[in-house]
Order: C-alpha cells, then sequence, then structure tokens
C-alpha cells in the first residue's frame, strides 16, 4: 500500500502519480480516490460550507496534517475529481494558499489546464488538475483504450468516462492528450465555444470564447440528447489558423450532443501521410448507401 514515504522527493504531477502507481502495482480502476487521500495522510473529508467554492484543503505548512472539503450534493463524479484535485494540492508542496491558511478552489479553477501559466495561482490550479486527472485515468490503463480503436470517435469519451468514472469533460482532456490521431475536443453550450483540449502540436483554433459555432457545424442539427453524429468532412478554415497560398488541411467533425445545451464537437485533423482516410472503409456498400441517405436527410 502505498503511503508518503513512497512519494519522497518528487513533486511534479507526472512523478506523483509514477510513484503511486509503482507502489500500488495492482491499484483497482475506478480508483479508490478516497482510500487512496487517507493512505497518502488526508485525515479527513468534509462537506465544504463555503458557496461559491466545488473544493478546498485545510492544511499547515509542513503538510503534518490534511482536510479536503468537498461542495455539499455534488455529483458523485465530480466529487472524485475534486478529492484528486485536492489531494495534489497537498502533495504538490510548493503549492501554498495565495490568502489565508487555505485553499479554496471554485469550478474555473477547477478547469485551469495551463501549466505554463504566468500566475502562480493559475499555475497551481493546473497542476492539482493534471495530477487528478493522471491519478484518475492512469495513462498506463488509459492508452489501452484509446490506442485500441481504427480511428479517433467520440465514443471513446463515452467508454473512458465509463470506465475510470469520470466526468465527460474530464474524459475528453484525457482523449485528447494522448490520442495518437490529431484531434481536438470542443466544449460548446447553446452553440457558443466555451473551451477546447487538444495535444500539442494541434493548429490553432481561432474561435474565440463565447462566439457562435461556425454555421457548417453539425452542432447547429437539431439532435437527441446522447445521440452522436457520423463524422464529416468540414471546411477546416472555419476553426482553425490556415495560410493564404498553403493548402488547407483535411478535417472531419463529429458531435457528442448533451443535455442542457451542451455538447462536445471532436475535430480531426488528417496529416499528409492520412489525407486518403476513408471514415466509411469498413462497411459494405449497403451500408455505405444507407450512411449517404442520413446525411441527404439531415
Amino acid at each position: 500500500m502505498v503511503n508518503r514515504m513512497d512519494l519522497d522527493g518528487t513533486y511534479s504531477p507526472i512523478g506523483l502519480v509514477t510513484k503511486i502507481l509503482k507502489a500500488e502495482p495492482n491499484l483497482k480502476v475506478p480508483v479508490p480516490i478516497e482510500e487512496l487521500a487517507y493512505q497518502l495522510d488526508i485525515s479527513e473529508i468534509q462537506t465544504l460550507k463555503t458557496k461559491g467554492f466545488e473544493g478546498g484543503l485545510i492544511t499547515d505548512e509542513n503538510r503534518t496534517y490534511g482536510a479536503i472539503l468537498v461542495k455539499k450534493n455534488v455529483n458523485p463524479l465530480r466529487r472524485r475529481y475534486t478529492i484528486g484535485h485536492e489531494l495534489g494540492h497537498f502533495l504538490i508542496i510548493h503549492h501554498k494558499p495565495i490568502s489565508g491558511t487555505e485553499f479554496l478552489c471554485d469550478r474555473e479553477a477547477m478547469k485551469e489546464q495551463n501549466l505554463k501559466a504566468q500566475k502562480r495561482a493559475q499555475k497551481m490550479e493546473a497542476e492539482a488538475n493534471r495530477f487528478a486527472s493522471l491519478l484518475l485515468m492512469p495513462p498506463p490503463y488509459l492508452n489501452p483504450i484509446i490506442n485500441g480503436k481504427s480511428y479517433a470517435n467520440l465514443k471513446t469519451v463515452l467508454e473512458i468516462h465509463g470506465h475510470f468514472e469520470v466526468s465527460k469533460e474530464a474524459a475528453a482532456w484525457a482523449y485528447a492528450e494522448y490520442n495518437p490521431e490529431m484531434v481536438a475536443v470542443l466544449i460548446v453550450k447553446d452553440g457558443r465555444y466555451l473551451r477546447h483540449y487538444c495535444k500539442k502540436g494541434f493548429p490553432w483554433i481561432t474561435i474565440k470564447r463565447g462566439d457562435k459555432v461556425p454555421d457548417i457545424s453539425l452542432v447547429h442539427k437539431q439532435r437527441q440528447i446522447g445521440s452522436l453524429s457520423n463524422s464529416d468532412p468540414t471546411g477546416a478554415e472555419h476553426w482553425i489558423e490556415t495560410n493564404y497560398g498553403e493548402p488547407v488541411p483535411i478535417m472531419y467533425e463529429q458531435v457528442l450532443f448533451q443535455s442542457n445545451g451542451y455538447a462536445m464537437i471532436q475535430l480531426k485533423v488528417l496529416q499528409n501521410e492520412d489525407w486518403d482516410y476513408d471514415p466509411d472503409e469498413n462497411l459494405t456498400s449497403k451500408q455505405r448507401y444507407q450512411k449517404r441517405q442520413e446525411r441527404w436527410q439531415r
């Protein structure tokens, strides 16, 4: 069983998770995050009474104890992530509260991903999020799920979501980060762009937060909640930065329609060697015809 002595000398998110996995070679999935927190010297997990925050951590300067606070009546998947996030603050010893004696993390903090942020508060939140994501979806367990697919498909996000018991958005981050293909996952509400996840090297997305998603997008089609669109060609110039005189990349779009006006959009850019990609290559002639009819009827 892992304990804090096993983590001595390592304080980066990836370093900490690597040592946890080494000490727990048979770690169960879904990861028993509360059990792990107690093993790593968290003394209690309490209900957070301060309004406007998702979670918090009470500790001392030397990290001799730690109490994690979680918003009351929160969704169980969000609770798991919040505990992982606050555990990250506890184990990354250079994390210090900006003011007062406790960490208090709101919903925006839980979405921070910029590990190179200039502001210390943002960087700490990004590191805590990276730790939570890596711990709840350990790469050695995650990679076989993503790499075992013949091509990128948002169905895999749903698979990760269910297998690791994390939110769909947390699953989308992991899916985009570790996908061998060049994909980005955009989070959209009521047809307007909020944020996206992608790995290094994906072209610059030109849409700004709050902008309406391009009219050509499948997201503007009326769809049933929970339905998943086909992966269809889309105009890359509507989504990403393109250079005059250079070939416009081939791009495919797929949409997962969610509740309350939310949706996920996958943008997949084909690299030069993949430009002969055919998403229907494994279909029979009859299946291709049926799929073509479905597209005509949109």
